[in-house]
């Protein structure tokens, strides 16, 4: 497995040595689990060559400490990743990164001011900014983003396709932990007593998934969710939405045969957590 660490290295190594390769890549940040090297995997099983990048980015954190509290754990990332048969991980400095590039700027047609958008202001922003410049760098053909950020990934492809880029976003599914709780590198920041408390998540949104008819409220139906996951001392939702596979709008009203997504954003001590499940009528 090869290891790169500049901007220069990276491009001249994609020009000379990747010429005619299928390449898939996977943008990380690091504090791997089985989430990312589920998708490290499959971009093995379907590309001849597969880069990851990991890179903690300062411009998509609204939260300050968030981004010093963000673990860094590079000895455990490279084991993992030699394990799962990836060819090259790049480690770029944000010196390097950012050196003469000002960002990607697009129309974001409202989804940066929703959910997500709404609770951490510039945050998809930094997102476009630093996918836009490791696809520049990489040029990948196929791209693989885990599920459980679910709008960063419309915010990815509105970006591929804004952009005219020769990429395909390919979204995988979320991996779980055993009680149910949505893998994520944040995960680790809990305590033993936080991290049950955590699996109370999913639990709420598979039963609802499990019950839910065309004949409910989305709105109630929102609310009691919020209320049956806010019982849990640990826990404090900050929303709950249905929306619209494809365009996350919001959705007002079931429709037969139809597809929705329920997303939420839940404060579990100091760490906040994202998850979402599909539903179909």
């Amino acid at each position: 497995m090869l290891i790169i660490r500049t901007v220069e290295e990276m491009i001249a190594f994609r020009n000379q040595k990747l010429n005619g390769e299928t390449i898939g890549f996977v943008p990380t940040m690091g504090a791997l689990h089985k989430g990312h090297i589920s998708l490290v995997e499959r971009s093995v099983k379907e590309n001849t060559y597969t880069i990851v990048s990991i890179f903690v980015n300062p411009k998509q954190f609204n939260d300050k400490s968030d981004f010093e509290n963000y673990p860094i754990t590079l000895e455990n990332d490279l084991e993992m990743l030699e394990k799962a048969k990836c060819n090259l991980v790049f480690l770029p400095s944000n010196t390097d990164i950012y050196l003469n590039y000002d960002g990607f700027k697009m129309d974001f047609d409202g989804l940066d001011k929703i959910y997500e958008g709404e609770f951490r202001p510039g945050h998809f922003q930094g997102v476009v900014d630093i996918v836009y410049r490791l696809f520049s760098i990489t040029e990948p053909h196929n791209s693989y983003f885990g599920a459980k950020d679910f709008q960063q990934m419309a915010v990815i492809k509105l970006m591929v396709k804004t952009a005219k880029l020769p990429i395909t976003v390919i979204p995988c599914e979320i991996i779980r932990e055993e009680s149910g709780l949505a893998m994520s590198s944040r995960n680790e920041r809990l305590s033993f007593e936080e991290r049950k408390a955590a699996a109370t998540i999913y639990k709420v949104l598979k039963s609802t998934v499990d019950q839910v008819s065309t004949s409910q409220n989305p709105n109630q139906l929102s609310a009691l969710i919020a209320a049956e996951i806010d019982k849990n001392d640990f826990l404090k939702v900050e929303y709950v939405v249905f929306c619209e596979p494809e365009s996350l709008k919001t959705v007002y009203i079931f429709e037969s045969n139809t597809a929705v997504r329920l997303c939420v954003a839940v404060w579990c001590g100091k760490v906040r957590l994202i998850d979402n499940i599909s539903l179909q009528f």
